[in-house]
This record gives C-alpha cells, sequence and structure tokens, in this order.
C-alpha cells in the first residue's frame, strides 16, 4: 500500500473519531434538566449498542428551519446549541426529496484552500449576526480539516442523512442568526443554551 492511501485512511479515521465524540457530546450535554444521577435512556441505549453514532434518531420535533438547495435537497435544522466552551453545534438532517439520486454539490464546502483538501463537508456554511454584524464561519481542527459532516457524495431519492456543524459562539446576546449555506435558501435558526 502506499503511504498516500495510509495517510488518508488515517484522517478518515481521524475525522470519523472526531465526528463520533461530538455527536456523543451532543447528546451527553443536552438532557436539559435535573435527573438525580441517572443515566439518560437514550444516552445509555447508544452505548449499549455502539452501532449508531447519531444523535438525530427518533427525533420527530419541528425543525427550526428548512433550508431548501438544488435538485431537491432539503436541509433540516432540528437543533443550535451553545455550549460552555464557547462553541454552536448545529443539528439537522440532508434530504433528498427528489425522486432519483442526487450527487451533493461540491460548492457546499465553500471555497477556502484549507477546507478544499479535505473533500466535499457542509464546510462553506457561515452563521451571521446581522445584529453584532458579524459572520462565523465552521470551525476546523488542527489539520485542516472542518467540523462538519464530511464525505457527502450521492443521497439516493427519499435519503435522509443527520449532519453537524459547529462554529464559534456569537455573543450570548446574539440567539437570532442566519445559518447559510452555498446553493441553498437561508433560513433564520433561535441558539439556545
Amino acid at each position: 500500500m502506499s503511504i498516500r492511501f495510509t495517510a488518508k485512511a488515517r484522517r478518515r479515521t481521524a475525522a470519523l473519531a472526531v465526528a463520533v465524540g461530538l455527536s456523543l457530546g451532543v447528546a451527553g450535554c443536552s438532557s436539559g434538566g435535573d435527573d438525580g444521577g441517572k443515566p439518560n435512556a437514550s444516552a445509555s441505549a447508544s452505548k449499549s449498542t455502539g452501532s449508531d453514532p447519531s444523535a438525530q434518531e427518533g427525533k420527530t420535533e419541528t425543525p427550526l428551519a428548512e433550508l431548501r438547495g438544488p435538485d431537491g435537497l432539503l436541509l433540516q435544522v432540528t437543533s443550535a446549541t451553545r455550549d460552555s466552551g464557547g462553541f454552536v453545534t448545529v443539528n439537522g438532517s440532508l434530504k433528498n426529496d427528489s425522486g432519483k439520486s442526487v450527487v451533493v454539490p461540491v460548492a457546499l464546502r465553500g471555497d477556502e484552500t484549507e477546507i478544499l483538501k479535505h473533500g466535499t463537508s457542509l464546510g462553506g456554511a457561515t452563521l451571521v449576526d446581522s445584529q453584532g454584524k458579524k459572520r462565523y464561519y465552521v470551525l476546523r481542527d488542527t489539520d485542516g480539516r472542518p467540523l462538519t459532516t464530511t464525505d457527502l457524495t450521492t443521497i439516493d431519492a427519499g435519503q435522509t442523512i443527520p449532519v453537524f456543524m459547529q462554529f464559534p459562539s456569537p455573543p450570548t446576546s446574539a440567539s437570532d442568526v442566519t445559518l447559510q449555506l452555498p446553493t441553498f435558501s437561508s433560513g433564520n435558526i433561535k441558539i439556545s443554551g
């Protein structure tokens, strides 16, 4: 095997580990109330099976926003949570509402040189705080990989893929922001936490 192949495999494994860790962290931090130290039932179930890192499953709540994209793609934002570490994590699902398979547009990754190196992702997403007149870009790890869902390729007709994006946190006074994603409509979301 070539060194290049091995390096790519290591990067993908590391990216998967980061995504799983963030998903589990968000699920663990979002319990909300005082439960007397008892583990959250949904967190316990995901720990015991170990096969599904998605914190999205089983939720039937109304989306915070729906952003329409090309070829029948639909991004439904289900949560935008501010954590104490100074980050905002946006969770949702990317759905193909068309009757045919759709290739995820490469434009979603944005045009920053560092992000372009890491394949198709949601790295072009931004949060806009119009009150503070600031735009927040997707965070990156130390290797320049965007802290979003990566390796998006083709979505079959009717298929839904859980996605996430992580941003630096706007000030706590800015709870209403606009989520923008290249080639999609914009959507207003409310940050909780």
